[in-house]
């Protein structure tokens, strides 16, 4: 399972759920996006290093061309209709070219990609 970024400030934050949502997940990984999405986020080095050790329990996925591709097929057809941010395009082609579902507590920001296979978190 891939978690999204939300799912991951909920945990770092200690949302009780969002671990139990972590550890009940077949398997952990992230889009190297939500690592730079957290990277940008932290207030602090002491922060930073807190985020760093945290993300040693996930498999840390590339991006690829394929990934790439598919995240601009995705901003192409969703951006104005479904107001769909780029990150959130290449966290969702990462999702689908791995063929995993995708944690998030947005399901709306993924909602118009029907092949995204989405497991909606509620904190």
């Amino acid at each position: 399972m891939i978690f999204d970024t939300d799912v991951l400030i909920w945990a770092l934050r200690g949302n009780e759920k969002a671990a139990q949502a972590i550890d009940a997940g077949a398997g952990r990984a992230v889009s190297i996006v939500s690592c730079m999405e957290l990277f940008q986020g932290a207030r602090d080095k002491k922060e930073l290093a807190a985020i760093r050790r945290f993300l040693l329990d996930f498999e840390t996925l590339p991006l690829s061309e394929n990934t790439g591709y598919r995240a601009g097929i995705y901003m192409e057809e969703y951006a104005l209709k479904a107001g769909l941010q780029l990150a959130d395009a290449l966290i969702a082609a990462t999702a689908v070219e791995r063929s995993e579902t995708l944690c998030s507590g947005n399901a709306k920001h993924y909602q118009a990609i029907s092949e995204l296979a989405l497991r909606t978190f509620r904190p």
